[in-house]
């Protein structure tokens, strides 16, 4: 078969060219000899009104010089047709266009005018995808050839002209009819088999394959008006109308057809995409050529041609990895498309104009698409021998890929280090659970432990894995059989419970135990602390993703009330999130507005009042909201980038105050976060700027919290400390006693200055003396390793005479000042921050 229909298409190939050539010598070709002028619509038909037009012989008119008019071609030189007789004929090819109009003037001055419009072509057509035009007068008695076109798409796009004997357009036609009944044999036949195996099997690679042939015969059938000896008016406009939807679902299919009929993963993802982007191109281009003219119809054509490149290219590219992975089906592909692509690059040169126009070029075009099908059709039978010998290997294997995939699945869904479900496990159970058809509620737990790197820093790696160990067996033990714990990230958990009342009061009892549970190793110890949020299903959310985002955000919050306790979602949790989020998109506007600013407020001597200095507090005068403190905002500074902008732009105001106002500022305090100071890179670049405002470092202090500390790597933060201390910049630790410094962290980091947070401070006559107590100590901390302490908060006067009395000097809050502009402050005296 393969053979007999490569010899019948090369015989029919060479009979081809050998007719057309032979005919050759009674066509007259003309399309590069005429002249060209345009006329307005209503403009007279007639010989002598365009004859009297100014014909251009150099240069064709632009498109819109003509697009709602006429276009007039003339034929230069008359003396090229002396050779045909009676009878002869003007051939065009077909075009869109509302009225076509012929106008031959013999030597005596006759007319013969003939008019066409779409619908209504007559017998004016002719196979091979022609117009024509019958001429009594022998060419010797020609004077004159006008034809006209009133709203023709483009005349770039009109690539034969030509004038031949009727005895050769009887040879050409009979050519085109035989090899158009060849073609149509070949596709229905190749569409008989194929529909045939489709039945049984139904593979996508064969419903291509039956779209594709389909589209090629109707295209191959209109292209050529063969379809017209049925429908004689479906020819000229209404041809090449459906032409441009046709060849571009023909290129569509065929893409689809190689992307499917290809062995399963032999072509990668990405040009799978793009060749699935090239045929809904195709498409688009096509229907927009059609009809709906968003462009110039030559520039829809070239859209339509370089679309067609495009698909080619990602054939070929295909193509050629196919036969890199060794792929049997792409060779029967090859073979085919290799003529089809060869006449195609022939006809994408010839649409731009590089290659003149010829009917072989047509007829080779057919010819090779007929080919194509059977090659296609042993593709397919190819393909299903390799299926059947797939299916066979697979059902060998598929006993023993189970087994191993058990094996797997078992694997990839186990933390290694405590034996629980990893995050994959997790997320599959959580899918499951919110999509049981019993929706049965359920409860989701996420569980952090708190200052793991802390611990792997005192126990050891080996230590904080076995105390990772310890809390996933703690919370085994806690969800009870039940449950489904899960590891999901380094120091994250997560239990998945069905939920009762019954069972919720016993997990919350058994996480309340679990708090506190001390590990011991290598001689040391360690408190365990949980940071727990639960979310419930379908009370707090019923898909998955919004769930676990839902528990997430309970733990969030549990980490910021101090850590060590277990939070429900509430929906205010969601409305913190999104005004954090809101914020944040609007802060970088409010930094280029100059909406952010800095409230300033002393810190004073407590016996005698007198202001040492101030500490910079930050304020956004919001458009909406008005004047907001970072209680309200503060929550977006935690973002990293955002943050870091901020607290630049505070820095830059704080060090700007202190240029401007020496005399009510003698030392300002400001707040840093980790993103500021994070390697001595940072502090550098911090000592830069404070150079570059002219400010001595003296004069600054950078106030930074417990939490900071500790967030960070000690070593880079201690030599970062360390390199603006030595340079005159002075280090508070703030909201000293709220967080996990250990006493380590102040022997060995650069404070001056330890601040009380506020909450001792305000509790100082209110909770059995612990306030007190804790202030007393911190008081004495500070005057045995020599670090001055403020403490915060001070409102009333039984406060600040109980700090004197314990011994603290300085102090900050309501009582003395509230935070306000500093031009409302008076000019201050001596530092009293200075170390």
């Amino acid at each position: 078969m393969p053979v007999r229909s490569h010899l019948v298409f090369v015989w029919l190939l060479l009979a081809a060219l050998f007719w057309s050539s032979s005919a050759r010598a009674e066509i007259v070709r003309m399309r590069s000899d005429v002249c060209y002028a345009t006329a307005p619509a209503d403009y007279p038909v007639t010989a002598a009104s365009v004859a009297r037009l100014n014909f251009d012989c150099a240069r064709v008119p632009d498109h819109p010089a003509y697009a709602k008019g006429w276009a007039w071609l003339k034929l230069r030189d008359p003396r090229m047709l002396s050779g045909l007789p009676s009878g002869w004929l003007l051939m065009t090819d077909q075009s869109r266009f509302e009225r076509m109009t012929m106008l031959v003037v013999d030597t005596q001055g006759r007319t013969r005018t003939a008019t066409i419009a779409p619908g209504a072509v007559g017998d004016h057509w002719a196979l091979g995808g022609m117009l024509r035009f019958a001429v009594d007068p022998p060419g010797a008695r020609v004077r004159d050839v006008y034809i006209g076109y009133r709203n023709l798409d483009d005349l770039s796009l009109m690539r034969k002209l030509s004038a031949m004997s009727p005895q050769s357009l009887l040879r050409l036609e009979g050519i085109w009819l035989a090899l158009m009944g060849v073609f149509a044999g070949a596709i229905f036949s190749a569409f008989a088999y194929n529909l045939l195996i489709y039945t049984g099997q139904r593979l996508v690679f064969q419903r291509w394959y039956l779209v594709w042939s389909l589209l090629v015969l109707a295209y191959g059938l209109t292209w050529t008006n063969v379809l017209a000896f049925a429908f004689p008016e479906y020819v000229g406009p209404f041809a090449v109308t459906t032409d441009y939807l046709l060849v571009a679902g023909l290129i569509a299919a065929g893409n689809m057809f190689f992307l499917a009929v290809i062995e399963e993963g032999v072509l990668p993802r990405w040009l799978v995409r793009w060749g699935k982007i090239c045929a809904c191109l195709n498409m688009v281009v096509g229907v927009l050529a059609a009809f709906v003219p968003v462009a110039a119809p030559v520039v829809l054509d070239r859209w339509l041609n370089v679309v067609f490149v495009l698909s080619a290219a990602s054939v070929g590219v295909g193509i050629g990895i196919a036969l890199r992975a060794r792929s049997r089906v792409v060779w029967f592909y090859l073979a085919g498309w290799t003529p089809v692509l060869s006449v195609f690059a022939l006809r994408v040169s010839r649409n731009f104009g590089i290659t003149v126009q010829d009917d072989v070029v047509d007829m080779a075009t057919f010819a090779a698409l007929a080919f194509e099908s059977i090659a296609l059709s042993l593709a397919i039978a190819d393909r299903f021998r390799l299926l059947g010998k797939e299916r066979d290997t697979a059902e060998q294997a598929r006993k023993v890929a189970q087994v191993e995939s058990e094996t797997f699945r078992r694997a990839a869904q186990t933390d290694y280090l405590t034996g629980l479900g990893n995050r994959a496990a997790f997320q599959s159970a959580l899918r499951t659970m919110c999509e049981d058809a019993a929706r049965s509620p359920f409860m989701l737990l996420l569980i952090d432990v708190d200052h793991l790197k802390h611990i792997n820093d005192r126990l050891g790696h080996d230590g904080g894995d076995l105390l990772l160990g310890k809390v996933g067996r703690g919370l085994v033990a806690a969800g009870g059989p039940s449950a489904h714990v899960s590891r999901i990230g380094g120091d994250e958990f997560a239990i998945l419970l069905p939920w009762d009342p019954v069972a919720e009061l016993r997990i919350r009892r058994a996480l309340d135990e679990l708090q506190g549970a001390t590990l011991t190793h290598g001689g040391r110890s360690w408190a365990l602390s949980l940071s727990i949020g639960l979310a419930c299903f379908p009370q707090d959310a019923a898909e998955p993703d919004v769930l676990a985002k839902n528990a997430d955000l309970a733990l969030y919050q549990a980490k910021q009330e101090g850590r060590r306790r277990l939070l429900d979602y509430a929906p205010h949790l969601r409305e913190q999130l999104d005004s954090r989020q809101l914020f944040g998109l609007e802060a970088r506007q409010g930094i280029e507005r100059a909406e952010f600013s800095l409230h300033y407020q002393p810190i004073v001597d407590i016996d005698t009042g007198a202001i040492g200095s101030y500490e910079a507090l930050l304020r956004w005068q919001h458009p909406v909201h008005g004047l907001m403190t970072p209680a309200v905002f503060g929550d977006m500074l935690n973002e990293r980038k955002l943050g870091l902008a901020v607290q630049q732009h505070v820095l830059d105001m704080g060090l700007a105050a202190l240029r401007d106002h020496p005399e009510r500022i003698p030392k300002l305090s400001v707040n840093l976060i980790a993103a500021q100071l994070d390697s001595p890179h940072a502090a550098a670049r911090l000592l830069a700027r404070i150079r570059d405002y002219g400010i001595a470092p003296e004069r600054l202090c950078i106030e930074v919290t417990e939490d900071f500390v500790l967030g960070r790597a000690v070593d880079e933060t201690a030599k970062a400390l360390d390199l603006l201390h030595e340079a005159g910049v002075t280090v508070a630790l703030d909201d000293f006693g709220t967080g996990y410094a250990s006493l380590i962290h102040l022997k060995h980091l650069p404070f001056d200055v330890l601040k009380i947070d506020r909450s001792f401070t305000l509790g100082l006559f209110d909770d059995d003396g612990q306030s007190e107590a804790i202030i007393r100590a911190i008081i004495g901390l500070g005057q045995g390793l020599g670090k001055q302490v403020v403490a915060e908060g001070v409102e009333t006067e039984e406060q600040r005479r109980k700090l004197a009395e314990m011994g603290c000097r300085l102090g900050q809050g309501y009582l003395f000042a509230r935070p306000a502009p500093i031009e409302t402050f008076a000019s201050a005296g001596a530092s009293a921050c200075a170390a």
